[in-house]
């Protein structure tokens, strides 16, 4: 029986671990666009984003606030549920490498793959939230 409890404490430090850094990536990812979010505002409108003055930074700190909440496991449902919004539609849409201009099409692509991984990072700690609450 000191086993099993041994193995699910083992379990809960390594969920803990994978979703302390999969939120901080994903804060400190977001928090690179307002570096340059002239640049940021650019990319969002020449990938067709409706008022992209207003969406970018709405995106970016929307992505860090998320990403916070899930490092910190802070109203859960929440941030877990804005992260995986953003990167479904984020990633269907601004990433849609097969559409993109040869040039642009590797650096889409990595940047679609990366966001599909972590949607699926986001997805298991949502069905946690959804579990533990």
């Amino acid at each position: 029986m000191a086993e099993d409890a041994t193995d699910d404490d083992a379990n809960d430090s390594l969920s803990r671990l994978g979703r302390i850094a999969l939120g901080l990536g994903l804060a400190l990812q977001a928090s690179e666009d307002f570096r340059d979010m002239e640049d940021t505002i650019d990319y969002a409108d020449s990938a067709g984003v409706p008022v992209p003055e207003v969406a970018a930074p709405l995106a970016s700190g929307t992505m860090v606030v998320a990403g916070l909440g899930i490092a910190l496991w802070r109203l859960p449902r929440v941030a877990t549920g804005a992260a995986a919004t953003f990167l479904a539609v984020v990633t269907a849409t601004m990433h849609d490498f097969w559409n993109a201009d040869e040039d642009d099409r590797s650096g889409e692509r990595l940047a679609f793959f990366g966001n599909l991984a972590m949607l699926g990072g986001v997805l298991v700690f949502l069905r946690r939230a959804y579990r533990s609450e």
